[in-house]
């Protein structure tokens, strides 16, 4: 299971993720990530990950893509840092 929440502000579109990213929610996250990158018209998107808990591969590439597509992908704890990080590697 894993909760979507969009908040559109002036500054930023924020995604808050919670549970696990893992089957059809990865689908559900990508769906939920273009339409916010519509309607970001030029503000930032952030996801926030602190409340995932598990990450499957095919997650973690779309964690990538969306990275490369610039967003800023925030996390805590050290395995979804990690996570984060490798995305970001992708980038660079």
């Amino acid at each position: 299971m894993l909760k979507i929440t969009t908040h559109v502000s002036d500054d930023a579109t924020r995604i808050t993720l919670e549970g696990r990213l893992a089957g059809p929610w990865i689908g559900e996250l990508e769906r939920s990530w273009r339409e916010s990158e519509q309607s970001a018209t030029g503000r930032p998107l952030i996801v926030d990950l602190t409340g995932v808990t598990f990450v499957e591969p095919e997650g973690k590439t779309l964690l990538t893509r969306m990275c490369q597509a610039g967003a800023d992908l925030l996390a805590s704890g050290c395995c979804m840092r990690s996570i984060v990080e490798d995305a970001k590697k992708q980038v660079r």
